[in-house]
């Protein structure tokens, strides 16, 4: 019986991603098999938990497909690993705050919360207090009323700093919640995943009864997506019905994602939503006050005043700006002055003034060689597709233009705007050579030669 579970073990690693296997499966030793029982031993009390939550239908799936029996498989802490007097076991309790990653999370993602995207760790103003306490009030309690949020802002004001902070606060108090933070695109992948690895049982399995939390970002790149927002509208119903907590992020309100089916946008709408607007001057000094405290910064007041009058755009740019400042006065050996910031800002300010949207589809022609004509052209060759959605994805990046707006400008609905920016945030993460091509172009945008 041992040789068939290094059977099914084989067959299991081939099954999902590899590092999932190393954490979950490998640790797992054949201990005895009788009758119709077949008892395997792990390391702790917190992989007998996970095993039990998510991989013994797997396993008893396998050994009945390799047997033709039904066996009850049984999972037993190993004396070894109880004593705490004898050797440390090889593979240890993992943070349980940040282990998230479950059987089905694709190979290039499996989210882990950032450690420093708390509650404590958040700035409240008046821009966001009341997401804040959205957030708070809905990771701090059991039993809800309201048991969704979705939070709304443009990019850089903190959405995904509160759907972290609810995770974490959350596995603080029930460290055996399963929660679960990803992407529309991570559930898209996933669920692709799981099709083609012939799982999609398990996948069905882990959204609809398998969680107790999700927090699922950027829902605004599920436009056009049917069948990925035909099994998340199924997910939904499921937790939903069961007062699972659920929290959203997005960049568009609900009604304005396009090509979003009925049911969803239905979801999205059913709950709390809070938007988060830029931070104000006060709430700006308080975010870099902060940041100085953390970083263990000498920032002067003038200094930080300045920064914060000047780089009012987003958390995000204000943050930068701290950053650059105290990167060049490092490299340079200089004490941090108003000269200093007045040089880093400038570089910032000018930045985004600069890069238009013309200069930006005037960069990229002559980098890939074609016309205005040809880039803002009804084709869909793929000589011209590619440099169109480079030019969308910079034109999104730097500038602040809306979807709309982008899209008119390159004779094209915003649904294909958005489709755009995720097809090269997708390169980004899997092609070497999308990078390189941005990060080319990125810098040759940030230089001003153009």
């Amino acid at each position: 019986m041992k040789a068939i579970w290094e059977k099914v073990k084989a067959v299991i690693k081939e099954r999902i991603p590899l590092h999932i296997y190393k954490m979950w499966i490998e640790p797992l030793e054949f201990k005895e098999g009788e009758g119709e029982v077949i008892a395997l031993s792990c390391p702790n009390f917190f992989y007998k938990k996970r095993i039990e939550d998510h991989y013994l239908l797997m396993i008893e799936s396998e050994f009945r497909r390799m047997t033709g029996k039904l066996y009850k498989i049984s999972v037993a802490i190993s004396e070894e690993k109880e004593n705490p007097k004898k050797k440390k076991p090889d593979h240890p309790e993992p943070d349980v705050q940040l282990s998230l990653p479950d059987i089905h999370a694709p190979q290039s993602g499996g989210r882990l919360l950032r450690r420093d995207f708390t509650f404590d760790r958040f700035v409240v103003g008046s821009n966001n207090d009341f997401a804040y306490s959205a957030a708070l009030s809905l990771a701090s309690q059991k039993d809800l009323t309201q048991n969704s949020l979705l939070l709304l802002s443009s990019t850089g004001m903190g959405k995904s700093h509160l759907s972290q902070a609810i995770g974490h606060h959350i596995l603080s108090n029930h460290p055996l919640d399963k929660v679960y933070y990803i992407t529309a695109e991570d559930f898209m992948s996933e669920m692709i995943h799981s099709f083609q690895s012939n799982s999609f049982e398990f996948f069905k399995e882990k959204y609809r009864t398998g969680c107790d939390v999700l927090l699922l970002e950027d829902v605004h790149f599920l436009n056009g997506k049917e069948r990925t927002q035909v099994e998340l509208s199924l997910a939904l119903d499921y937790l939903f019905n069961a007062e699972k907590k659920i929290i959203f992020t997005s960049c568009c309100r609900p009604g304005d994602i396009p090509k979003l089916s009925e049911q969803l946008r239905s979801r999205f709408s059913s709950g709390l939503i809070s938007n988060i607007e830029p931070p104000d001057f006060k709430t700006r000094i308080r975010i870099l006050e902060k940041k100085v405290k953390e970083n263990g910064y000498n920032v002067p007041k003038d200094v930080k005043d300045y920064l914060a009058s000047e780089l009012s755009e987003n958390v995000r740019q204000l943050e930068s700006g701290l950053i650059g400042v105290t990167a060049k006065a490092s490299l340079m050996g200089s004490s941090i002055d108003l000269s200093l910031a007045e040089s880093v800002v400038k570089n910032i300010v000018l930045q985004q003034r600069a890069i238009s949207a013309e200069a930006i589809k005037n960069v990229v022609c002559k980098h890939y060689n074609v016309s205005m004509d040809e880039m803002l052209s009804k084709s869909r060759k793929k000589s011209l597709l590619w440099p169109r959605q480079i030019a969308i994805y910079l034109v999104r990046k730097y500038t602040d233009q809306p979807l709309q707006v982008i899209g008119k400008s390159f004779n094209r609905y915003h649904a294909t705007i958005l489709h755009s920016v995720a097809a090269v945030e997708k390169g980004l993460k899997e092609d070497a050579s999308v990078r390189k091509q941005v990060e080319y172009l990125s810098q040759k945008l940030e230089s001003g030669k153009f």
